[in-house]
């Protein structure tokens, strides 16, 4: 019997769990960060970084086909020692609730700047925790199907940012390299933040039901995240001019504000309440994966406890200290930077002394 064969997913949930997470949090700053380091020529940068973050979710993939049925802390556990398998656990613990943190923080404060002013951050950080509670209590097999409805419930979010492009001015396009492609080059290290969350494969390959479909999974996922990104991005530059696109931080929410209906004067405000569900999916999975880690770490499968723990943490938490808008940049800053160590240098590293641990253990046994 397989080890996590009670919590299997599907394909297709697979997919959305991987382009939920990567797409939540940056589509809305992105078009103004890619303005700010490259002009008009910054989404060239989304393609360039698409490459390169394929290139490391599928060494991810290869890694795990060296042990399929666990995770990546049971692999190091295999190949490492024990405690080895430990440090791994602790350290992508930690990563994967720091992740899951900033989102939270990045919600909460979208939350009162467009929708409750007057309410206290603590009281949005409890409104969201409790479904989250609910949702990840049940394992992966639901948190799967939670994502599958929230895609569901979104596909009407990418027809209504084509009503702004009446207004549009594609001139503003061109030319394409004004100033060369050395503002594309430096835009791709800031550009690595939106991209990252594919480490989560480290954790979902066993509990993938067709595994050989991992590769061709992430391929689709990071496809449809570049796809959304430049869809976002082209959209935001030929409707804003270069300067009045700085004075936004989020120009994808800023861009529905053009648009009136006769039976709703501000779309934007309903925009934000459904992208929830979509922000959803920066901290729902991570907290999952994240306990996951900490009850793998002490030898047991329940993880209700570890989790409502995190949840009494993170409220209380924010009782005391909630995180200003500049703190939060500052914050996905450095998850950014963490997260290049994690998911496309570590990756590498860990391929190459499987690869050769491997191939000395084959010819030890010759």
């Amino acid at each position: 019997m397989k080890k996590y064969g009670l919590n299997e997913i599907t394909f297709m949930q697979y997919i959305f769990l991987n382009f939920g997470m990567v797409l939540s949090i940056g589509f809305l700053s992105l078009p103004r960060v890619l303005s700010e380091q490259a002009g008009t020529a910054g989404w060239i940068a989304l393609i360039i970084v698409w490459v390169i973050s394929m290139a490391a979710s599928l060494i991810v993939v290869q890694v795990m086909k060296r042990y399929p049925d666990g995770t990546l802390l049971d692999l190091v556990t295999v190949y490492l020692g024990k405690g080895a398998g430990k440090v791994v656990a602790i350290l992508f613990a930690l990563y994967l609730c720091y992740y899951g943190y900033t989102g939270l923080v990045y919600t909460v404060l979208i939350i009162k700047q467009y929708l409750l002013q007057q309410t206290p951050a603590y009281i949005i950080m409890i409104l969201l925790l409790i479904p989250t509670y609910v949702i990840v209590r049940n394992g992966l097999r639901i948190l799967g199907r939670y994502v599958e409805l929230v895609m569901l419930l979104s596909l009407w979010i990418p027809i209504v940012y084509l009503l702004p492009l009446k207004d549009a001015h594609w001139l503003r396009l061109f030319p394409v390299l004004k100033e060369g492609w050395e503002p594309v080059f430096a835009a791709v290290p800031s550009t690595f933040y939106y991209h990252i969350g594919f480490s989560t494969t480290f954790i979902l390959y066993p509990f993938l039901k067709n595994k050989r479909m991992a590769s061709i999974g992430l391929v689709i996922s990071y496809t449809l995240t570049m796809l959304m990104y430049l869809f976002i991005t082209i959209i935001c530059f030929a409707y804003f001019n270069s300067d009045e696109i700085m004075e936004y931080n989020e120009p994808t929410i800023n861009v529905l504000k053009t648009i009136e209906f006769t039976f709703i004067s501000r779309i934007e405000v309903i925009f934000i309440a459904f992208y929830l569900l979509i922000f959803s999916l920066s901290w729902i999975p991570t907290m999952y994966m994240s306990v996951f880690c900490t009850t793998w770490l002490i030898g047991k499968q329940d993880h209700r406890n570890h989790l409502r723990l995190l949840w009494v943490f993170i409220a209380v938490g924010t009782f005391f200290f909630m995180p200003t808008v500049f703190q939060s940049e500052k914050m996905n800053t450095l998850l950014g930077q963490i997260g290049l160590g994690v998911e496309y240098i570590a990756p590498v590293c860990l391929l190459l002394y499987v690869s050769v641990h491997d191939r000395f253990r084959w010819r030890k046994h010759l």
